[in-house]
């Protein structure tokens, strides 16, 4: 049966138009006339049988189906560029596998480790792209997710790699002569708050026995690279895993301020989706990935 598809033409002409609400600088863009550009998209609308865009006086604007529409196809192009870029990049040979990850973890641990995998499998290229919430696979084309949480994905096999262990984190000059300082010492300390962790120091707090009544007060950031950046600025003490800062504890822009980690139920997981947990690429990047995690956690005394 032939597929119902529009030409790609048309579909890239409307992306961009969409993307800017401008057939002008969709246009200009695309190295075409701005008549070109209104032809291809109202032959979309005709093949589509729905108004995508509305004229008005200062130009166009989407319909409420044309941003449903619009939001769905840039995906897909994106894909297709991809997959385009990928074939052209490898000509025809190797594999390239889609990874969603959590951006400090990715940064800070997976990659100074990411030169072992590509020599052991020279043929397969991983990317990285950035995902901090979970998602369904079937609605992108990711092949698996470095995700920190729970394991409890539908559908997906969860493979645990290491806990995070996260301790309090400041500049050197808090601490002043002392080694560390003590938690109650901490809690008066402008608290670095991080927003996909809202109950991190409390929970740190209670662990030792302590209530602190402004545990969930202070700046909120999303990363831990923001945390370490706003603690290394002297903005207050963070909560952050000292393998995401080895380089800056080592240089002394950073000191563990109390080497007490809270116990936690949640860790740093490879989540592959149950359809894909056979495919060859994935699964030597997954021993290998394994490997290296048992690795760091016997080298650093957490095995």
């Amino acid at each position: 049966m032939r597929r119902r598809i529009p030409s790609t033409a048309a579909l890239t002409a409307f992306e961009l138009a969409a993307r800017h609400e401008s057939f002008t600088r969709a246009a200009e863009e695309l190295a075409l006339t701005q008549s070109a550009v209104c032809r291809q998209i109202a032959a979309l609308e005709d093949y589509l049988g729905v108004r995508l865009f509305t004229r008005t006086r200062r130009g166009v604007r989407l319909t409420d189906a044309g941003l449903s529409y619009s939001r769905r196809i840039a995906a897909r192009l994106d894909a297709v560029e991809r997959d385009t870029l990928a074939v052209m990049a490898h000509q025809g040979r190797g594999v390239t596998l889609e990874l969603a990850v959590v951006p400090t973890f990715a940064t800070r641990w997976l990659l100074p480790r990411l030169a072992a995998f590509t020599a052991r499998q020279p043929d397969v290229t991983v990317n990285l792209t950035t995902s901090t919430r979970p998602f369904l696979f079937a609605d992108t084309e990711f092949d698996a997710a470095l995700y920190f949480g729970d394991a409890g994905w539908p559908g997906t096999v969860a493979h645990f790699l290491m806990r995070e262990n996260a301790m309090p984190v400041c500049r050197p000059e808090r601490l002043g002569v002392a080694a560390a300082l003590a938690p109650e010492a901490i809690a008066a300390l402008p608290l670095l708050q991080q927003t996909t962790r809202p109950y991190a120091w409390r929970h740190w707090f209670e662990s030792l026995g302590l209530r602190v009544p402004q545990d969930m007060a202070g700046m909120r950031l999303e990363l831990f690279s923001m945390l370490a950046q706003a603690a290394m600025h002297d903005l207050g003490v963070a909560l952050v895993p000292p393998f995401l800062i080895e380089d800056e504890l080592a240089a002394g822009r950073l000191a563990i301020a109390h080497r007490y980690a809270a116990p936690s139920d949640k860790g740093y997981y490879l989540i592959i989706p149950e359809r894909k947990s056979e495919t060859a690429a994935l699964s030597a990047f997954r021993d290998w990935l394994v490997e290296a995690a048992r690795d760091y956690r016997t080298g650093a005394g957490l095995a």
